[in-house]
C-alpha cells in the first residue's frame, strides 16, 4: 500500500528540516569550535593572572590607542570624503571606487610592503623625509598608518552606501530654505545616517585592532612601540604560550562585543526606518 500524499509531504518536510538542521549545525560548529577551544585551553585563574603580565598590558594599551587614533582619522577624513565622492561625478570616479576597495582583497603582507616601499627610510617618499630626521617605518605612527590603510575601506564603503541611499529631498528642502551646504551636512545628512556610520566605525575599529600582516611588515614587532595584540600573540606562540593564549581570548571577547554592537545598531536602524 502506497503512502498517501499527505504522509509523503510530511516525510519530505521532515527530511528537509533534518537536512537544514545538520547544515546549520555543521557550519556553526566549524566556525565556533576553534574559538571555544581557546577558552577550554586555560583556566579563569590562569587567565586573570596573565592579565597582569607587562607584555599583555603593553600590547593591550598600544592596540587600543593606535586603533582609536586610526578610527578618529578615518572618521574625520573619510566622512566628508565619502559625501563629496557620492554627491559629485568626476573623471576617474570608478578608479577611485576601485582603489578604495582594493585593501579589502589585497594581502596584508603586500599592503605592509607597499607602505614600506613608499614611506620607509629608503622609500620613494621616506628617503626625503629622512633628510629632515623624520622616520616613519618601525614606529608607532607606522602602526597607525597600516591600520588606516587596511581598515578604512570598512568605513568608507558603509558611508558611501548610506549617502547614496539617503533621499536627496531632505537636503534639497533645506537648501531651498537657505541652509548652507555645511549646515545641511551637519544637521540633516549626518543625523539621518548616524546609526549606519557608527556601525561602520565599530567594524573599522575591530579591523584595526586585529591588523597583523601590514603592521609587522611596515612597523615591525617592537615591544611597547609597535607590538600590538596580534603581534604579541605571534610572539607568545614562540615563547610564552600562556601569554599568547590570554591575548587571543581578549581579542575574541573584544571582537564578539564589536559584532554584538553592530547587530544592535543594525536592529536599531531597521526599527527606526
Amino acid at each position: 500500500m502506497n503512502p498517501s500524499p499527505i504522509v509523503l509531504k510530511k516525510i519530505k518536510r521532515t527530511i528537509t528540516c533534518i537536512g537544514a538542521a545538520v547544515l546549520v549545525a555543521s557550519v556553526t560548529l566549524y566556525l565556533a569550535l576553534p574559538v571555544v577551544a581557546l577558552f577550554f585551553r586555560t583556566t579563569p585563574e590562569l587567565f586573570f593572572a596573565s592579565l597582569s603580565n607587562p607584555d599583555v598590558i603593553s600590547a593591550l594599551f598600544l592596540s587600543l590607542f593606535t586603533a582609536t587614533v586610526s578610527l578618529g582619522v578615518v572618521i574625520l577624513v573619510g566622512t566628508p570624503f565619502a559625501y563629496v565622492h557620492c554627491r559629485n561625478n568626476y573623471p576617474g570616479k570608478v578608479i577611485v571606487d576601485t582603489l578604495i576597495d582594493l585593501p579589502l582583497v589585497l594581502p596584508p603582507a603586500v599592503a605592509g610592503l607597499a607602505l614600506l616601499v613608499l614611506w620607509g627610510r629608503m622609500g620613494i617618499l621616506g628617503q626625503y623625509l629622512s633628510l629632515f630626521g623624520i622616520n616613519i617605518a618601525f614606529t608607532t605612527l607606522a602602526v597607525i598608518m597600516a591600520q588606516i590603510f587596511v581598515a578604512s575601506p570598512f568605513y568608507l564603503r558603509q558611508a558611501k552606501s548610506l549617502f547614496e541611499q539617503l533621499d536627496p529631498v531632505y537636503e534639497q528642502t533645506a537648501r531651498t530654505l537657505g541652509a548652507s551646504p555645511l549646515r545641511i551636512f551637519a544637521l540633516i545628512t549626518l543625523p539621518l545616517t548616524a546609526n549606519g556610520l557608527i556601525s561602520g566605525a565599530v567594524m573599522t575599529f575591530g579591523r584595526a585592532l586585529g591588523e597583523f600582516g601590514a603592521t609587522i611588515m611596515f612597523a615591525g614587532n617592537l615591544p611597547g612601540v609597535t607590538q600590538t595584540m596580534p603581534l604579541a600573540v605571534y610572539v607568545g606562540m614562540e615563547g610564552n604560550f600562556t601569554i599568547g593564549l590570554t591575548i587571543s581570548i581578549l581579542l575574541v571577547i573584544i571582537s564578539f562585543a564589536i559584532m554584538i554592537a553592530v547587530r544592535l545598531l543594525a536592529r536599531s536602524e531597521a526599527s527606526h526606518a
